[in-house]
């Protein structure tokens, strides 16, 4: 499961990084056209709108694979351990039946789009820039499931992600300065 992750972790970091210089590349070109050129790219508002919406769900996906969501972990973890584990239990359980929900309204929602293009780009259809609210919610689930079983190893023993993250930091800014 660690290898699907970690194969999972660098595809999702690829496309939300490429996604990204995209949406800058995007916005340095519709800049420059509008005050070097004196011209408006008329399709740059509605394409930078749908990159942004691709950016958060493929973001939102790669973070639930780190865990890296908000979340009231030093709550959680000062509860005993039989409660921290039902709580955890219940969340995850939560997560998944809002996503599962949420890609089965957005494939609802593709099957009403059909044959709607966008607006300033009408040969771009509305199923193909929309369709990221299925597979977001597709892979943010299954980036959930790859990610839950080390997060069930810390709740039960009560370590924090986030500060096994720092410590790890700190391990590495140590070694580093006695080189």
């Amino acid at each position: 499961m660690a290898l699907a992750a970690r194969i999972l972790h660098r595809i999702l970091e690829v496309i939300t990084i490429g996604l990204l210089i995209l949406l800058a590349v995007l916005v340095i070109a519709a800049v420059t056209f509008r005050y070097g050129l004196n011209a408006s790219l008329p399709w740059y508002d509605e394409v930078a709108s749908v990159l942004l919406a691709w950016i958060t769900y493929y973001g939102a996906a790669l973070a639930a694979l780190r865990r890296g969501h908000l979340g009231f972990s030093g709550l959680v973890l000062s509860l005993p351990p039989l409660p921290r584990q039902a709580l955890f239990v219940l969340a995850e359980l939560v997560v998944y039946a809002v996503f599962i929900s949420m890609a089965w309204a957005g494939w609802v929602v593709l099957q009403v789009m059909a044959g709607e293009s966008l607006v300033a780009l009408d040969w771009v259809p509305l199923q193909a820039t929309q369709s990221v609210v299925p597979i977001g919610c597709a892979l943010f689930i299954l980036a959930q499931a790859l990610s839950t079983p080390a997060a069930w190893a810390r709740s039960l023993a009560g370590r924090d992600a986030e500060a096994e993250e720092i410590e790890a930091e700190i391990a590495k800014a140590e070694r580093e300065a006695r080189r």
